[in-house]
This record gives C-alpha cells, structure tokens and sequence, in this order.
C-alpha cells in the first residue's frame, strides 16, 4: 500500500518533464540537442579516462551519475531561459518571476497600477521592502517615488530599494531580475519579514484611472478607512 503514492506520482513527474522539454523546443529548437549532446559527451569523457587508466567499470558508473547530473542542470538553465523569453514583454512578468523565487519573499504584485499599464509590486524579504516596477522609465519613477513613501509610513525603520525591471538605461532586465534581488544585504530576521508584510498588507491599494471619460452617474470608489 505504502507503493501506490509513489508510484502514482511519477508518470506525473514524467509528464511535467515532458511539459518542460515542450516548452524548451518552442524556445530554443537547438535547447534539447544541447542537453542530449552534455550529457552523452559527459559520459564518453569518463569511459575514454577509464580506459586509459584501466578503471573502466569504476568511471563507467560515474559517468552514468555524471551524465545525467549534467543534463539535469542544462535542462533546469534552458528551461529557466525558456521561461523569460515566454514572460519577457508580457504585463506582469516580473511578478511572475518574483513569486517563484525560493526562499523566505513575501510578494504582492500590482500595488500600484495606471491606466498605461504600468505596475509596481511589493516585495518583503531579509533584505526590507524592495518596489519592482514595470514600464517605462519616464514614467514609473513617479511611481516608485510614491509608493515609498506610502510604504514609509507603516515602515519607518526598514530599508526600501527601488528596482525598475525592463530593458532600459539603468532598468534591471527580466532574466537578472531575481539575481539582483539574492545580491542585497539581509537587514531584517525572518520574525520582522512577517511583521512588517502584515503591516503592508494594511495599506489601501493604488487602482488604475479608466481610461477615457467617466461615463454619466459613474462614482469614484470611496477607500476603506482602516
């Protein structure tokens, strides 16, 4: 009995890697052959040193652990490319990107959002409080500039960093984004990341102008006092 969970969940994990693999195709035609090519090249390396030094079966079966670990990380590489390029341009990418982020990231996309489509969101991590926006730089500087000291208010003692993800001059590009996050200093502990979210979290969010005029007996939406 204790065999059929197991057993049930990998053609689940079989199929969701064949998913991926999918997804790498449509990307990148070559993304496969490469994964294919490292690891058989990885296990060719072994059994040719095996070989010269007469421990063919020992770097025979190292090799085959090598292999195969080799594949999976140009496989995990080519699917994280695979990923940015299909988010790359698309409203709301870098709250995609931000959420799968491992480790202790509280995010919540679109606090803050106009009518162009332009989006800031909110993430409470070690670091402090980290503003991402999207959009252009003209116009989201006013954005970041807002939203902080919104922040600033329930936050006064914690560091808040402003990041503008896009492909502009001095904008964070999408595939780096996460990277630049891991790089800032740890200034809070996990209890205070927890603390200062659900203060955030109190904050009225920031709704988008329709565009055009109001139509005829149309009311603004009243904020909630809290």
């Amino acid at each position: 009995m204790a065999k059929k969970p197991a057993e049930s969940e990998r053609p689940g994990r079989i199929k969701q890697l064949g998913m991926i693999a999918k997804i790498i195709k449509e990307a990148n035609p070559k993304g496969m052959p490469i994964v294919y090519a490292s690891a058989l090249g990885t296990l060719v390396l072994c059994v040719v040193i095996g070989l010269v030094t007469g421990l063919i079966w020992y770097l025979l079966f190292l090799g085959v652990m090598l292999a195969l670990t080799v594949g999976l990380v140009v496989f995990g590489q080519l699917a994280q490319r695979a990923q940015y390029s299909m988010l790359h341009g698309q409203v709301g990418a870098a709250a995609a990107i931000l959420q799968g982020m491992r480790g202790q990231w509280e995010v919540t996309p679109a606090v803050a959002v106009t009518r162009d489509q332009d989006i800031v969101h909110r993430v409470v991590g070690f670091p402090g409080i980290i503003l991402v926006s999207e959009g252009p730089g003209s116009r989201v500087q006013k954005m970041l500039v807002s939203e902080k000291k919104r922040v600033q208010r329930v936050a006064l003692d914690v560091p808040v960093y402003d990041i503008q993800c896009g492909d502009g001059d001095g904008q964070i590009p999408l595939a780096k984004l996460q990277r630049h996050l891991m790089k800032l200093p740890r200034n809070l502990k996990k209890p205070a990341v927890y603390e200062i979210n659900s203060r955030l979290k109190a904050l009225p969010q920031t709704l988008p102008m329709p565009k055009g005029p109001l139509p005829r007996g149309a009311r603004m939406p009243r904020p909630k006092m809290r």
